[in-house]
């Protein structure tokens, strides 16, 4: 009879799991003799690795062709002479390659996690103490819809996250990516009066913008780099703001941005636990 019936495991059973059959299976038969031997000997054979490849071995050998095939693990039909724990190492190392797999995949492609670094967008998205101008003691961790934009155009008012124009790095000593609001529409003209946006010769109303963090400049297209350029937001170009007026090296600084440069719109908080909450 086969040991792994014997025992009540399958052939894929661990260590652990062939051990506690045994012990379960020997209380029920209560040393029965014919049982008993036929017990310890199924047990004797598969809780010693190196028997228990033979084993297997053995029993492949043993086993009708039509029976071979009714497994569905790719690894069995690719190797079957393969010994257990091979089979069992290699099931491991592939289930670890493909959840990495789908972890980069995800954040490659749907959604990725950022750190609030500056205090740019205060108080919307808190960065952390002691950095200058931060009300927090833990960076805000914010989520991205990178596949968003590729099924709607962005908005304006949505927060998001993009890659910093060749002019922020010189402007602002930072690279890489930036989290900004975008304010500023393709075809929209845009303007700041003494800290106060307009669009088109209307004003923006900015709920999120707080009366202390805003600042008083004045300034118009003509006036972002490169100057004496733009009168109108041009297509697939977009301007971005900090929140935190006052503090924000943005498009004022460093021009708008294109939307090859879009990121994602970032559509969640997700720590610390107290600052949980959907944008």
């Amino acid at each position: 009879m086969d040991h792994y019936e014997v025992l009540g495991v399958s052939e894929g059973a661990s260590p652990q799991e062939i051990e506690a059959a045994f012990r379960r299976a020997a209380l029920e038969r209560r040393y029965q003799d014919g049982s008993w031997t036929e017990l310890r000997d199924a047990y004797d054979v598969l809780r010693d690795p190196e028997q228990r490849s033979r084993y297997d071995l053995d029993l492949d050998g043993r086993r009708p062709d039509e029976q071979k095939s009714k497994s569905h693990n790719p690894i069995d039909r690719l190797f079957p002479n393969l010994p257990h724990g091979w089979r069992v190492a290699i099931d491991w190392v592939v289930t670890i390659v493909g959840a990495v797999a789908i972890v980069l995949a995800i954040k490659a492609w749907v959604v990725n996690p950022y750190r609030i670094p500056s205090s740019s967008m205060e108080p919307t998205l808190h960065c952390a103490v002691p950095a200058q101008g931060c009300e927090a003691s833990t960076s805000d961790r914010v989520l991205a819809c990178r596949f968003c934009y590729h099924l709607r155009s962005p908005q304006r008012g949505d927060i998001v996250v993009f890659k910093t124009p060749p002019l922020a790095e010189q402007e602002c000593g930072s690279q890489g990516t930036f989290v900004k609001r975008l304010i500023g529409l393709p075809g929209d003209v845009w303007e700041e009066r003494s800290g106060f946006v307009y669009i088109n010769g209307k004003k923006l109303n900015e709920t999120y913008i707080l009366p202390d963090r805003r600042d008083d400049r004045t300034l118009g297209l003509s006036d972002l780099p490169p100057r004496n350029t733009y009168t109108r937001i041009p297509k697939d170009y977009y301007l971005m703001m900090g929140d935190n007026r006052k503090s924000s090296c943005d498009s004022r600084v460093w021009g708008l941005v294109p939307r090859k440069n879009l990121i994602g719109n970032v559509f969640a908080t997700y720590w610390p636990p107290s600052r949980i909450s959907f944008h």
